[in-house]
Parts: C-alpha cells; structure tokens; sequence
C-alpha cells in the first residue's frame, strides 16, 4: 500500500496496531476500523514501561522505561494488511513515539530506521530477508509432539504438510509478500518457509508479519502450535532465522566484484571483517535468548565459531554462491547466528552497524575457511582467525555492553533495556532450569 494511502476498513471490526518489542516479543494494542482513521496521527497510548517487559513476561527496572509517563504506538500506514486467517480483521507496524511525535529510544524500529540512515551516509542501501526454520506441534508447550514427521526433503513430508502450508502460503500472498521456498525440513515436525528480500525496513517489519502469519495459520486454521524457538526439544535440530543481506547502489550490488564474480568485493570483504569482529556482542542481538546458545554448536549448520567462508554452512558468516545469469542480482551474504527469539529491527540494525564499521575502518577479513571451522588444522586456524562464538546468553551479553560501536547504535534507553530486560531473562532461566526456559518458550515469539 502507498504510504499515503488509507485503506478502506469499512467492513474490518479489528485493527492491530502491532509492535516488536526489545523481547523479541510481537506486542499489539488495537482500535476499530471506525476509528482507524483518527488513530493514525494520534496513535494508540502505551505505558514507556511496557518494553521493559522481558520475555518470560516479568517487568524489568529500566530508568526511563518506569510506569509513570506513555509513549504513543504510531502506525505505518504503508503497512496494513488484512489477517487472511482472521474474520474482519487486519494490522499496522508501528513506531513507539513520544506524545509530542518526536523520537523515542524505546522504539525498536527507530534504532533500525538510523541504521539505514547511517548506511546511507556512506552511499549503501542494505535490502535484506530473514529465512525462517520453525516447527509445528500438537498437545501443549510442556508435552508438544511433532505435527508431520517425515524425512527431510521428502515428499512425503510434503504431502503430510501440505494443507497447512498451502494455508500458510495463501495467508502470505494475500497480504502481498512473495513466497519464494516451501519445504519440510531436517527435523521431525520443522518447515522451511521464506518469502522475498526486501529494503531492510521493509525486511524486518516483513519478519513480524511472517511469523504471525505462520503461527495464527497453524493455530486458528489447523488446531496447531507454531514453534519458532532457536532449540525447541532437546534432541532436536535448532530451528535458525537466517539473515541474508545485500548491499546496493542503485542498481549495483556492492558485494558483487566484476573482476571475479566468484569472490566478494574489497567492500564485501570490509564488512565482513566488520562482521566477524563485532560478532561476540552482535550474537546478543541476534541469538539473544538462554535457549539460543543450545543451537549454537559445532556440525549442526548453525555456526559454533567466528568464521566465515564461501557456501560453508558451518561458518557463522557465509557468502551465498550466486546464480547463474543472476550473479550480481543474487550473490548476498548469510549470517547463520539468528534466530526468531531476535527482534529483527534489533538484529538488523546490529548487523548494520557492525558492517559499516568495517567499511570505515577497511578492515580486512582473514582467510576464508575452506572447511568446517572446527576440524581445520592449527595453521588453518590461525590464518582464518577462528575463534569460539559465546557459549552463553550471559557471555553475549557481557561483550555487548564492552562492544561501544554496537552499544551506540542501539542508543543509550535501548542499550540499558536490552541489558537489563535480557539479563533478567538469564537470571530467571538460570534459576528454573533450561527445560522450563525451553517450555516456557516454545510457542511465545
């Protein structure tokens, strides 16, 4: 829809006025369609203290982010879209604003927003998709059973799956995204599904439509639970959000080098190296939940190191081989280290802000890992500089607060919150144990 245009919400009861939260929690609060229209300069009050709200849904002490004072949740009209799965109802992402309409450092979607500003500054457009691993279950989240069991790849599985996710794809399409795989995938229970890369706003609000979409598919339509926790059983294969990324000029990819279409660019290569050093703290965005940390290990496709390499799907960094005709359109870099306990606003704004980094600085990356990182030789290790990701929640967080560019792109109220609300996360989860952390998660992003 263009940003200017108002929709006709005549025959709509309900409009969402959604939000991601610092949590990585999809939060809304919602009007009528009667009163939409009035409600899209003035917005929707919201207590500044309900981003404090970590995800096991404790109140966190935030100064500034206390219960004394609101913000205002302002919709993006170019965002509406009617829930296919709903009855007369439909949804807006928002920004968090103060009552006067300026800016506020609570808002998740105005630290991205100065993201891409920064990017800009230096010429770059960053167009991105998140490639979503999720799983489907019946019973309850202490007890859940995989829903369609089957190998992975097979048509079986497919076949078992397919009802739901031709919902599941109709309820994407009509909202206008682009679905461009479908498949079941490695675990018992776990589906692929990815829709088309987009402007990197466009990109993370697409993130919160897509896994609302997938879980009130599967609950309101089909009676299911939609998992998209990083390690929702215990023996199971971790489901990752892969986060792919270009970076445009116009109509030119940065990342693509005409003098050899098979390597990155020099600036590919700079923000890679951007990449790699800032990763210990920009896994706390990315990967940020306690369960987060028991998919990040070695073999399992999910990156366990500081590495990165060509097509290499253990390498926490991997550049994407291109496609034939396509080579400057397709090649994109992938970062492994995501998954859908992240905010993608956060995540990407990290992301962003730890590339540019490199560029202005024109690091240079080490060599890439031809291997899995961690069954290189010694001489190997040392020229590719791998070193082990943080093992722990708590760790990742420890080197965000160390990490001052990364902590300056968040800014100060959403540096503190993400600290704060996410080290009581730690703490709680701690306290109860890893299998409660992992019920207690199971269906909540």
């Amino acid at each position: 829809m263009a940003k200017d245009a108002l929709p006709d919400t005549t025959d709509i009861r309900s409009v969402r006025f959604v939000y991601g939260d610092p949590s990585g929690v999809i939060r809304a609060k919602g009007t009528t369609g009667s009163q939409f229209a009035g409600k899209i300069h003035e917005g929707i009050g919201l207590t500044q203290a309900q981003n404090a709200v970590n995800l096991f849904e404790d109140l966190v002490h935030v100064d500034g982010m206390e219960p004394v004072g609101e913000v205002r949740i302002v919709p993006d009209v170019s965002t509406y879209t009617e829930l296919p799965w709903l009855d007369r109802t439909a949804s807006v992402i928002c920004d968090l604003r103060q009552i006067d309409g300026s800016e506020w450092g609570g808002c998740t979607r105005t630290v991205l927003k100065r993201a891409i500003a920064s990017a800009a500054q230096a010429g770059i457009e960053v167009f991105a998709a998140f490639e979503n691993e999720f799983y489907v279950a019946e019973g309850t989240r202490e007890n859940p059973v995989p829903f369609g069991d089957a190998s992975c790849y097979s048509t079986a599985g497919l076949d078992r799956n397919s009802a739901m996710m031709n919902d599941m794809i109709d309820n994407l399409e009509a909202q206008g995204y682009i679905v461009e795989q479908a498949i079941n995938e490695y675990g018992p229970g776990q589906l692929e599904i990815v829709i088309k890369y987009d402007e990197a706003l466009k990109a993370a609000d697409n993130q919160l439509k897509f896994r609302d979409t997938i879980r009130g598919t599967a609950e309101v339509q089909h009676g299911l639970m939609a998992s998209f926790s990083p390690k929702p059983y215990a023996d199971g294969v971790g489901s990752g959000t892969h986060l792919h990324f270009s970076l445009w000029s116009g109509k030119n990819n940065l990342l693509f080098n005409k003098d050899n279409p098979r390597e990155i660019s020099e600036l590919g290569g700079h923000f890679i190296a951007g990449l790699l050093e800032h990763l210990p703290g920009l896994v706390a965005l990315t990967c940020p939940s306690y369960v987060s940390y028991e998919r990040l290990a070695p073999h399992a496709w999910a990156g366990s190191t500081i590495a990165w390499g060509y097509d290499n799907r253990e390498c926490t960094v991997r550049v994407a081989s291109s496609f034939r005709g396509r080579e400057e359109q397709s090649i994109n870099i992938e970062l492994k280290a995501s998954d859908s306990s992240a905010n993608p606003h956060l995540a990407l704004a990290g992301v962003i802000a730890a590339g540019l980094d490199g560029i202005a600085r024109k690091l240079t990356p080490p060599a890439p890992a031809k291997h899995d990182p961690v069954l290189l030789s010694d001489e190997e290790k040392i020229a590719s500089n791998v070193r082990p990701l943080p093992s722990s929640q708590l760790e990742a967080l420890e080197n965000l607060e160390r990490d001052t560019v990364l902590m300056d792109a968040l800014g100060d109220l959403m540096g503190r919150c993400v600290l704060a609300t996410r080290r009581a996360e730690n703490a709680k989860a701690e306290q109860n144990g890893l299998e409660w952390a992992r019920a207690a998660t199971f269906t909540v992003y």
